[in-house]
């Protein structure tokens, strides 16, 4: 019987390929770096994923992370700009921004009333846990595991370990991993980690196909609301 609900943020609960095509659109505008166009979100996307897939391997830190993540999309996009500074402008918008997923706010209602929640993110804590008051989120959380305070990123053993050990002191004594299960949007991150800790795991699709097999996704959704089927 599943007592926990781990959710991931980024493009789980909140949209964050949204945030960033707004932000590289206005920030394009503000700095002068001409006109935005969805073939440069497609660049930014596959050099930050593979900078965070590095993130999770232990391969490299979030602050190297933040040193060179725009630095090197602005070389494979041609642009002459400071990409620290765009970091800087980057992140600083990201704190306060939060759209919510469809049916993010519906399911988190629906959860509350039968599970423990627990956020399970990677990223800056107080970030992320300014992002979910600005979505009226935060309230349905117990506990909060974010990677800068955890420690550890998903989908390493540790960072699973101390959600675990804090559920544990917190009163649920007993509890095991497949009395949880993850919900998130990332095979590796999400999906790899839940399944190797032994716990449930729920993939999110975001509205797409995904045919090919995926043994450590034991569900998948294409929208949010599915998830009431399941739990």
């Amino acid at each position: 019987m599943i007592k926990v609900v781990f959710l991931d943020i980024d493009n789980t609960l909140l949209s964050f390929s949204g945030y960033v095509k707004s932000s590289m659109r206005d920030g394009f505008a503000k700095f002068g770096l001409g006109e935005y166009n969805d073939e440069m979100f497609c660049t930014f996307e596959r050099i930050n994923n593979g900078l965070w897939k590095q993130l999770e391997r232990g391969e490299l830190t979030f602050e190297t992370l933040q040193q060179i993540r725009w630095n090197r999309i602005f070389e494979a996009l041609n642009i002459d700009f400071d990409g620290v500074a765009f970091e800087r402008f980057f992140r600083d918008n990201l704190f306060s921004n939060a759209v919510p997923e469809d049916g993010a706010t519906e399911l988190l209602e629906y959860l509350s009333e039968r599970y423990v929640l627990c956020v399970a993110s990677n990223g800056p804590y107080e970030q992320q846990i300014n992002r979910l008051r600005v979505a009226d989120m935060h309230r349905f959380f117990k506990h909060f595991f974010i990677s800068s305070a955890v420690g550890a990123q998903k989908p390493s053993r540790e960072f699973f370990d101390h959600c675990f050990k804090c559920l544990r002191e917190s009163g649920m004594t007993d509890l095991r991993p497949e009395e949880s299960i993850i919900i998130g949007d990332s095979v590796t991150s999400d999906m790899a980690g839940g399944h190797s800790y032994g716990m449930h795991t729920c993939l999110y699709l975001r509205g797409q196909d995904k045919n090919e097999e995926l043994p450590s996704a034991e569900y998948r959704v294409k929208e949010l609301l599915d998830i009431k089927r399941i739990l």
